[in-house]
């Protein structure tokens, strides 16, 4: 059930898909995440490509262009369009991200995620804890309680517990840190399909008491408790959706 809210809520891939471009860079693209097309491997030559998808050249050619921007493609005369490696493939980019759950994200990728979250956000809720105005401060409050009156409505806790989190880059002053709420946003939503993020009252409870203590040392100014109440809630979600997963493949993406 809940899996269903949360797709309907990820607007990123939804938009997309309604596009003949976002049709064809979706379908190559999670192609290419998922090792059909694996890496240093040649994509299909334009005639193929065009006959599957039944679009015009230009469709294909700019979904290619966007593929060779995210860091996936590379087109070479004479040879055709390889596929990059891993490596080079930009995995703040969030259709990336979005199409590595959709393939079936491994653990090893999941843990991934949560040490790049472990490096960023506690800092940005200290920061925030140091730079963060009234307004800022009553805006946090505002989602925590949103949280708190979302229990029969997974995906309105998720899009409140996403507020939340963004609103704390902005609180931090630095716009770096503000600039990878994509990655936040697509960790969030996503591993949330996963597991749910209130599964029973007591749990829904608890998940609020900790983001709340997260706003608590914001309003204190206390840096350290806040980067020690953002650790805390990064690693309850790890521990559950990692739980959850269960090792549906230690090896892969």
């Amino acid at each position: 059930m809940v899996q269903n809210e949360l797709s309907n809520y990820d607007f990123r891939t939804a938009g997309h898909s309604r596009t003949h471009h976002g049709h064809v860079m979706r379908d190559l693209g999670l192609r290419i995440v998922n090792g059909f097309y694996p890496e240093n491997s040649i994509l299909p030559g334009d005639a193929e490509l065009l006959e599957r998808f039944g679009v015009s050249r230009t469709v294909l050619r700019e979904a290619l262009k966007t593929l060779a921007a995210k860091g996936l493609i590379q087109p070479k005369a004479k040879i055709g369009t390889r596929v990059l490696e891993r490596s080079n493939w930009n995995l703040f980019d969030p259709d990336i991200l979005v199409w590595h759950f959709e393939a079936g994200a491994s653990a090893n990728f999941l843990s991934s995620i949560v040490e790049m979250r472990l490096a960023l956000e506690p800092e940005a809720a200290g920061l925030a804890a140091l730079r963060r105005t009234e307004a800022q401060l009553e805006k946090l409050y505002e989602w925590v309680e949103q949280m708190g009156s979302t229990r029969e409505a997974p995906a309105h806790f998720v899009y409140s517990d996403l507020q939340f989190h963004i609103a704390i880059a902005e609180a931090s002053g630095n716009p770096f840190m503000r600039s990878i709420s994509a990655l936040i946003e697509v960790a969030l939503v996503t591993t949330f399909t996963i597991s749910s993020p209130i599964p029973n009252s007591e749990r829904h409870l608890y998940s609020v008491a900790r983001h709340k203590a997260i706003a608590d040392a914001i309003r204190d100014q206390d840096a350290a408790g806040a980067k020690e109440a953002m650790r805390g809630v990064i690693q309850d979600g790890a521990e559950r959706v990692l739980a959850a997963s269960g090792s549906d493949s230690d090896s892969g993406l």
